[in-house]
């Protein structure tokens, strides 16, 4: 992994859409999914028993590709002394082609951006890539607490994974007091012990939400008032404060009330991703409407203003689907890039010997080809720019697309 957790989803969801539309002439295509712990010399033998398995299959064709297909995947697992942290998911097959009984014999490795929690084996026209783009779709991180006088437990929701961290128990008495005791002085050691129990439940807060990159927010849940009198008083970090997105009622704590905790507030989530989304759009829109000079977009100037130091925010549409191509004068050494649509790339590289360099008109050659979001999100890292991916699923992502061609920033200084 490279540490730069956007483009790492950026080329897991890149590599995902190309394999998403390959395709077997028949169930053929084979994907396997290892996850953290397991010895590879299980899986080896696993494929192994498949291998023989797939001898009973009657197409001799289907038969072949599909104990090619499990041959490579094993031939890649033997790279791995050990499974990776995260896991494993392979993919091998014959694609079909458009000559008739003809396929190409591919492999993918990928090592998935989250620990994958499922063992499988599967032999389908496609390959099953819904573990992954369900990963990958994890952009957000919501902190999950359920409590009440007796307990709490605290998890994470990524994307549409649910974590349990940890569970607490509050060691406070029920309202019933113990026989001998009068009520008040009961009630006076309950209300001290809850006290305590609110102490302790700030520090969890702390020591499990505070310092996780990109927090979106927290929702608290739990039966009865017990969150309402917590997050009134005086007993969260004053950093996490303003991270609470909502408080819901449920009817249980525990794993059973975080699972009930997410299936009530998965509008409140969206609304939150949403709403930071079209914040960082609307800084741009402002600035573009009071005509200050700090707003700019289209691919050169949002590059001679990166390369210049005079980018603030970066905006990149996920729609975009463009590659940059760095070209080179043969004659002089004049160095430009051409911006291409994905769907113009064969077009352009076939008549690349029509395009002349624009110094000299000498012929050019290409030096480098990549991604459009990939090369920005690279620049920004390097000019310690944030950089911030835009969906299309709000007015302004759609905007951000359709009347800035999906690029556009926020500068420090006026560009004119």
């Amino acid at each position: 992994m490279s540490g730069n957790a956007p483009l790492d989803r950026l080329r897991a969801q890149r590599m995902l859409e190309q394999l998403e539309n390959l395709q077997g002439r028949g169930t053929e295509l084979v994907s396997v999914y290892v996850p953290p712990g397991k010895a590879v010399s299980e899986v080896m033998n696993d494929l192994r028993n498949e291998w023989g398995t797939a001898v009973n299959i009657k197409s001799k064709t289907t038969r072949k590709n599909v104990q090619d297909a499990l041959s490579k995947v094993m031939e890649r697992l033997k790279l791995f002394k050990t499974i990776p942290p995260t896991g494993l998911a392979i993919f091998a097959g014959s694609i079909a082609s458009n000559q008739l009984g003809v396929g190409d014999m591919q492999t993918f490795v990928i090592v998935p951006p989250e620990p994958i929690t499922i063992y499988y084996y599967r032999c389908e026209h496609q390959f099953l890539l819904e573990p992954l783009f369900n990963m990958i779709s994890a952009k957000d991180v919501y902190g999950l607490v359920v409590i009440d006088s007796k307990e709490a437990a605290f998890g994470f929701l990524k994307g549409n994974r649910t974590e349990i961290i940890k569970q607490y128990s509050s060691g406070v008495q029920g309202k019933t007091r113990a026989g001998g005791q009068s009520s008040r002085r009961y009630e006076r050691l309950r209300d001290m012990h809850l006290n305590e129990w609110y102490i302790r439940l700030g520090g969890y807060f702390t020591e499990h939400f505070r310092n996780v990159p990109g927090l979106k927010g927290m929702i608290v849940g739990g039966p009865g008032p017990t969150k309402e009198d917590f997050l009134n008083g005086n007993y969260l970090h004053y950093e996490l404060k303003d991270k609470v997105l909502a408080t819901i009622d449920t009817g249980y704590t525990g794993p059973e009330g975080i699972k009930e905790l997410v299936n009530r507030s998965r509008d409140i989530m969206k609304d939150a991703r949403y709403y930071e989304e079209r914040k960082n759009v609307q800084e741009f829109l402002k600035h573009l409407g009071v005509d200050d000079g700090l707003a700019t977009y289209g691919e050169k100037e949002i590059f001679q203003a990166i390369k210049g130091q005079n980018v603030q925010l970066l905006l990149i549409s996920e729609d975009v689907r463009r590659t940059v191509y760095k070209l080179k004068c043969k004659a002089c050494g004049h160095v430009e890039n051409r911006v291409v649509d994905n769907d113009k790339v064969a077009d352009f590289e076939a008549n690349l010997s029509s395009f002349k360099c624009l110094k000299c008109s000498g012929d050019v050659e290409v030096l480098e080809k990549k991604d459009l979001i990939e090369t920005l999100i690279e620049m920004a890292a390097v000019a310690n720019v944030r950089a911030e991916l835009i969906s299309g699923n709000t007015e302004e992502g759609d905007m951000l697309t359709r009347s800035f061609g999906g690029i556009a920033a926020v500068t420090n200084y006026r560009t004119f």
